[in-house]
């Protein structure tokens, strides 16, 4: 059986050794982070057919290996829109990240064909691209569970950087994986494969995670086109371009803490 991102028993859950990050071996990387809370977001109850057009994460401490608890909640019901709450305590039941779903009903509509619909897929597909095999920063974790396809040399050096990204495990045991969980996992690299700055000088983390999707992609893979900027305040930003092999989905925004390493 495939070792899943987290381990757990309906509210109650601790993470695998998979979803470690680079700046710290012992606490969680965003995206899989990112992913249980999108994971947790879907699995509340709606009253029609409704897509998750807004998913905003914030990660207020670090989520260890230890279990944590998680909570959702309705914030708003209704038929058209509905706002869904999710959260994560740690074992002294502070709040460690918590996410807010916006859904908006689906429906069946012809329209007719703009130029933002017809737009063309990546010019280069996840095929042409070499799987990232990790290096001095990042040896181990995280990118065990997702097929992460950039140009050589492009994580963690500074520039605007496209790629693909496959989450290859499940988010939990026995649970299928939502397409929310595979685009927030591919959302919260745009820090990484972009980076502002020289990643054995500083450090550029993201407290937040936002994301605004407009349709799910079409399989697996998730493309990722980002762009960061770093300030002499120590504040930072990644814009980050959704698409799938069709063409775009949607977009991610992380704000960014900068500092000294």
């Amino acid at each position: 059986m495939t070792m899943p991102l987290f381990e757990g028993d309906g509210e109650r859950f601790a993470a695998t050794g998979l979803a470690a990050g680079p700046w710290d071996p012992d606490h969680c990387h965003g995206g899989a982070t990112s992913a249980l809370l999108a994971h947790l977001v879907e699995t509340v109850d709606a009253l029609a057919p409704m897509l998750t057009v807004r998913l905003t994460v914030e990660l207020l401490r670090p989520v260890t290996r230890a279990p944590v608890t998680a909570r959702t909640e309705v914030l708003r019901q209704g038929r058209r829109v509905q706002l869904i709450g999710a959260s994560l305590l740690d074992e002294q039941d502070t709040v460690v990240s918590t996410a807010t779903g916006l859904r908006i009903r689906q429906d069946d509509l012809e329209l007719p064909t703009t130029e933002a619909a017809a737009v063309a897929p990546p010019r280069v597909g996840p095929d042409d691209l070499p799987r990232f095999q990790g290096n001095q920063a990042w040896q181990a974790g995280f990118f065990d569970a997702v097929d992460l396809r950039v140009p050589e040399g492009a994580l963690g050096s500074p520039g605007a950087t496209s790629g693909w990204v496959r989450l290859l495990v499940p988010v939990l045991d026995d649970e299928p994986v939502t397409a929310l969980s595979r685009v927030a996992a591919a959302g919260d690299f745009g820090n990484g494969i972009s980076a502002p700055l020289p990643m054995d000088r500083y450090l550029f983390i993201n407290p937040d995670l936002t994301l605004a999707i407009d349709r799910e992609p079409v399989d697996a893979w998730v493309g990722v086109s980002s762009r960061s900027t770093a300030q002499p305040t120590g504040i930072g930003r990644t814009v980050t371009e959704l698409t799938d092999r069709r063409g775009p989905i949607g977009t991610a925004l992380q704000s960014l803490y900068v500092a000294d390493r």
